[in-house]
């Protein structure tokens, strides 16, 4: 049976209106399917920047919170700094009273004569060399005489031993020292060092620890064992 024309055009109308849907489908899905992709690949780089972001605030958290531990530790080492250089500064001045007390004491001849004829015997019985040379004050040369004439007979006694003693007469201590003794060999290789100022040194290193427990407390970050 034969088309008449208003069938074909029928046909061809309803041909096109199908392929004309199937486009309109395709097209809809192809729309879905790529906002889908978008919205996937853009959740993707929003994480990942997200990421990014908590991963360079946390670095930047750790790293002002070390800058805080640095900036405290530095300022708690430069008060501990500034607190031992007050105390080391408090004990030289003790020193210096000490040296000014002493400085006093030799003024009175009575004291510093027996003080002498310590300083003196005491040299002596440590050097213990059959000649030995004694070395003072220039002020000093009349009591470092008496004071060594004391002292030969007790080294005598304590030695066992005859001695010949020196007093220099063309080299002295410095006229401005506190005052005491130096008591040398006779080859002057060996020197016992009794003055006033070597003595105060000796003690307070001896002394320091408790000098510092008297001033600063017990450090409890030290243990001394008796």
């Amino acid at each position: 049976m034969a088309l008449n024309d208003n069938d074909v055009q029928k046909q061809i109308k309803h041909m096109m209106a199908f392929i004309e849907q199937e486009a309109n489908e395709k097209a809809e899905e192809i729309d879905a399917k790529s906002e889908e992709e978008f919205n996937i690949e853009k959740g993707h780089l929003v994480q990942t920047q997200r990421l990014k972001i908590m991963d360079y605030y946390e670095k930047k958290e750790k790293q002002i919170e070390q800058q805080k531990k640095i900036q405290l530790s530095t300022l708690r080492n430069q008060a501990r700094l500034k607190v031992l250089a007050a105390r080391d500064d408090l004990i030289s001045e003790l020193l210096e009273e000490a040296k000014m007390r002493l400085s006093r004491m030799v003024v009175d001849l009575k004291v510093y004569q027996e003080l002498l004829d310590k300083l003196v015997l005491q040299a002596l019985l440590r050097l213990l060399e059959p000649v030995m040379i004694v070395r003072c004050r220039p002020q000093d040369s009349l009591l470092v005489d008496a004071a060594v004439q004391k002292a030969i007979p007790d080294y005598v006694m304590v030695s066992q031993k005859q001695v010949e003693i020196k007093i220099d007469q063309e080299t002295f201590l410095p006229a401005s020292s506190l005052g005491g003794v130096e008591v040398y060999s006779n080859n002057q290789k060996i020197k016992v060092s009794n003055t006033l100022e070597s003595r105060l040194e000796f003690l307070s290193e001896q002394k320091m620890p408790e000098i510092r427990r008297c001033l600063f407390g017990a450090n409890p970050n030290r243990k001394f064992f008796v």
